[in-house]
């Protein structure tokens, strides 16, 4: 199982009590990238929104820099808001990136919780899911082929024209970020693209009905099981101790997601409710290293195998010098604790 870490960049510059620059916010991020690929991390993915409060809104630029200052790790979008974007403009992103980073990159594309961008470029949410469907196809159809005739309702037609530069690896790896939707699962099994799902509360087992459809669409339209790749995306911290664990991150946690709350009509958060989604079958992942790496096994259990997690840190607003420590830990310790008991 690959191990990873996915940012949004978010929320250093609109929490007045833990200001930093956005300049100097940029520069720690980076650090941990760089310093994620020091300690052995398979992937570090990157979001996408268009608010105050983040700066992840050109993902592809941040990835690109990235790449300069490191070796190994995979550099991803993680999601990209394909509905809102150019397919071939994000298509030559990436390819560029591969090129920049010598076959390192790789695309998490999707429809988007935050709905910011919609209006921003110009599109009607009314079409969110046309406007996806439409622009996943076109991309795939680059993805595969050097000159493009297309035609579609969203954007002008493309009559035979090549699309540049190629990336390094062909195909670029393009996974399917979703929530909850059982369409979506279905479209990424039959279209036979690796899946990372996005569990950030309630119960991990009770995705387990959507991702068997995933592996059902999949096997039905006659892609190999090796194929249908399953990753999971969840907020998660570690620390020497649990109890440590859970005071660092609860916090900045709590705000966040009252915050967020707020506009999609949750309940503010309560410790009673944080300390729910810690435990056993809770999709969160905070702990000590071992509670962590022991519930990393149990949630692959619960999907019937995962090849790839990703944790989700600084929603958090937890200090950088602890999100480095945090790394060390998940690089040194957590991933090989979990890669040694698969």
């Amino acid at each position: 199982m690959e191990i990873g870490i996915d940012s949004f960049a978010a929320m250093f510059s609109d929490n007045s009590s833990k200001v930093i620059t956005d300049a100097d916010a940029m520069s720690q991020f980076l650090d941990r990238i760089i310093y994620a690929d020091k300690m052995g991390l398979d992937v570090f993915g990157i979001g996408e929104h268009h608010r105050k409060g983040f700066l992840d809104s050109a993902p592809a630029l941040i990835l690109a820099a990235a790449a300069a200052r490191t070796k190994r790790i995979r550099l991803t979008s993680a999601v990209m808001v394909l509905s809102a974007a150019d397919p071939v403009r994000v298509f030559q992103s990436f390819a560029t990136l591969d090129l920049i980073s010598r076959g390192r990159a790789e695309m998490v594309v999707g429809r988007g919780s935050s709905i910011e961008a919609f209006p921003l470029f110009g599109y009607n949410l009314q079409d969110y899911d046309d406007l996806f469907a439409e622009k996943l196809d076109l991309l795939l159809k680059i993805r595969e082929n050097e000159f493009i005739t297309w035609s579609g309702k969203f954007r002008p037609a493309i009559k035979n024209l090549p699309i540049y530069p190629r990336p390094l690896q062909d195909p670029i790896p393009i996974w399917l970020g979703v929530g909850g939707t059982p369409e979506s699962f279905i479209r990424a099994g039959a279209l036979g693209l690796p899946l990372m799902v996005a569990i950030i509360g309630g119960e991990t087992h009770r995705f387990r009905p959507l991702v068997d459809l995933y592996r059902e669409a999949g096997k039905r339209a006659g892609h190999r099981p090796e194929q249908l790749k399953v990753g999971m995306h969840s907020l998660g911290y570690v620390a020497n101790t649990t109890q440590q664990a859970l005071d660092e991150f609860y916090p900045g946690y709590a705000e966040a997601m009252t915050k967020v709350g707020k506009e999609r009509g949750w309940p503010p958060m309560t410790r009673s409710r944080f300390e729910a989604q810690i435990g056993p079958e809770g999709a969160l992942l905070v702990g000590s290293v071992e509670e962590v790496a022991a519930k990393i096994l149990h949630h692959s259990d619960a999907l019937g195998g995962i090849s790839r997690l990703t944790f989700q840190m600084d929603t958090a607003e937890v200090p950088h010098e602890k999100l480095m420590q945090a790394i060390e830990l998940i690089g040194t310790q957590i991933k090989p604790l979990v890669q040694d008991k698969q």
